[in-house]
């Protein structure tokens, strides 16, 4: 399906790639699918579920296929759900146009949103957009069927948003449902994540990865077998940094961020500084974010290196320590708009010394 949904640009969709919302097929994981479908199907569908897993797996694209069989099943013991194979709803069903174009009353989304005075979308999801959704969550179902309440994604949520949405999940209306999206489950809310049941998604296979974007269609579809091969390679089962490395000259510069890493604990310094000039700007998103997915790449294959050879647990330990101070730094310089080149020169300072 091609974008729907007109006005400012949306914090969970990948540049112009459709909308977990709009995508119909789902790769991978199909063993969490038919755990939602089981569910379901037995009438006990838990009130709240954490989907976790690393980004760009397909988290939000199987939130929304729930959400869409849901609104086209609205009851458990219907044949149709009994007979099931899987959550999938035909494109020319109603639901799957009223899911593409966001027409519907019943479903929510806690995202971050778009802060026109910067025109850029705000760090966090804010208590204000919590609230916003309650109100309209407590009115009278507009089907009679389910209310759902997707939030993409949970790692987004700040404290103050974290605690009004707990108070929704502790006393929601019948029929709710709340998906939790998540790269990172362990850093939700205590108390929320007590109220939820997880779904884990692993990461999809190389061949998984080159479908799931084989079926995106143009321009992505358009690309050779062989450059979508080599981007889902690198990309470590993730269909959303399979398409950053299919973006420009993406691919060239995640090796030569890997040259750099490769070379620790000798740091090529020209190198750095030119790759803080590429980072900065407010215009290089997509440079900063494959900077930030090749350091975790290079951490967790030295993790798993030293565990193989043996290495004292203290020294796994400092690597954890070392990437926990260098997302907090990263959190805080976008959080606060700091300056990007003292934090890839900081990452470097630091790695050095492991």
């Amino acid at each position: 399906m091609s974008k729907e949904v007109s006005g400012p640009p949306e914090s969970d969709r990948y540049d112009d790639a459709p909308h977990p919302r709009e995508t119909l097929a789902f790769f991978g994981n199909a063993a969490a699918e038919r755990e939602l479908l089981d569910a379901y199907r037995r009438n006990r569908m838990a009130q709240a579920w954490i989907i976790g897993g690393p980004e760009g797996i397909g988290k939000a694209t199987l939130a929304w296929r729930l959400a869409r069989f849901l609104l086209a099943h609205p009851e458990p013991h219907a044949p149709a759900v009994q007979g099931a194979v899987s959550l999938a709803v035909p494109a020319d069903h109603p639901a799957a146009r009223r899911i593409s174009t966001m027409a519907l009353a019943d479903i929510f989304l806690l995202r971050r949103e778009w802060n026109e005075k910067t025109k850029k979308h705000f760090t966090e999801i804010r208590v204000d957009d919590v609230r916003e959704i309650a109100r309209s969550f407590h009115q009278g179902s507009g089907t009679g069927g389910w209310r759902i309440a997707i939030v993409d994604c949970a790692d987004d949520l700040n404290r103050s948003a974290a605690n009004a949405l707990l108070k929704l999940v502790e006393e929601p209306p019948e029929r709710s449902l709340f998906l939790f999206i998540a790269h990172q489950p362990g850093r939700i809310l205590p108390t929320i994540r007590s109220r939820c049941r997880k779904l884990m998604l692993g990461a999809l296979t190389e061949a998984e990865t080159v479908a799931a974007v084989e079926a995106l269609g143009a321009p992505w579809s358009d690309r050779s077998k062989s450059e979508i091969e080599a981007a889902a390679a690198r990309a470590e089962g993730s269909v959303r940094e399979t398409l950053r490395l299919l973006s420009g000259d993406a691919m060239a510069f995640d090796a030569g961020v890997a040259r750099l890493f490769d070379r620790l604990p000798q740091v090529d310094w020209l190198g750095v500084h030119m790759l803080a000039d590429k980072i900065t700007g407010r215009d290089n998103e997509d440079a900063y974010e494959t900077f930030m997915r090749a350091l975790q790449r290079h951490l967790d294959s030295r993790v798993r290196a030293l565990a193989q050879a043996g290495a004292a647990p203290a020294r796994l330990v400092g690597y954890a320590r070392a990437w926990e101070e260098i997302r907090e730094i990263a959190r805080e310089t976008e959080v606060f708009n700091f300056d990007k080149r003292a934090m890839v020169l900081g990452v470097f300072e630091r790695l050095m010394r492991l």
